[in-house]
């Protein structure tokens, strides 16, 4: 089902990032083509030479592809380029970014000019997870028409135990298997 399916993954500063690697490999296993977004922050977890290597492509980090030439990484083309747009995973800030419409990177202008259908997959500790605003922000997300995979429930990062771990990326890729899947039964 996703066999040439055009796939952004937003990656963004989580210690989950270092899922995105496996996520990755699957979506390509999958015969998929993967466009990687990080965001500076998530540089920090997972290295872009990592996921470049594994999607094929490289891995975008900002607006500015080479400041020498102007060139620039259009992020209207990469919205109408995707076929599905996954957040993976999405920390607090990113969620809040894209809930009240601030676009100050590639990932969040990418999502605000995508026409795809877009997967949002949070991770972050079980405190920032229940709290009011990210609650709300997520509720906002959902109302936009945004799938949402829930957190899972487990030992985190901080040593706690809770909801906050980001989903595994065999879930994930289960989730857009049943989505095109579906989609594909809709226009037959």
């Amino acid at each position: 089902m996703l066999r040439q399916k055009k796939i952004i993954l937003g990656v963004c500063g989580s210690i989950a990032a270092y899922k995105a690697a496996h996520l990755t490999r699957l979506l390509i296993k999958a015969e998929a083509e993967v466009q990687v977004i990080l965001t500076t922050s998530a540089s920090a977890f997972i290295t872009p030479l990592t996921l470049s290597t594994l999607s094929k492509r490289p891995v975008l980090t900002s607006f500015i592809k080479s400041d020498a030439t102007g060139e620039w990484h259009n992020h209207v083309a990469l919205g109408l380029w995707a076929d599905a747009l996954v957040i993976a995973p999405a920390s607090a800030n990113t969620l809040a970014k894209m809930a009240n419409g601030y676009c100050d990177n590639l990932l969040s202008a990418v999502y605000l000019s995508a026409r795809c259908p877009v997967f949002l997959v949070p991770a972050m500790d079980l405190d920032m997870y229940v709290h009011p605003a990210v609650t709300a922000n997520l509720e906002k997300l959902k109302s936009y028409g945004n799938t949402l995979l829930a957190a899972g429930y487990g030992e985190l990062a901080s040593g706690l135990v809770g909801q906050g771990r980001m989903a595994e990326p065999e879930e994930i890729i289960d989730v857009l298997q049943q989505h095109f899947r579906a989609t594909s039964i809709r226009v037959v």
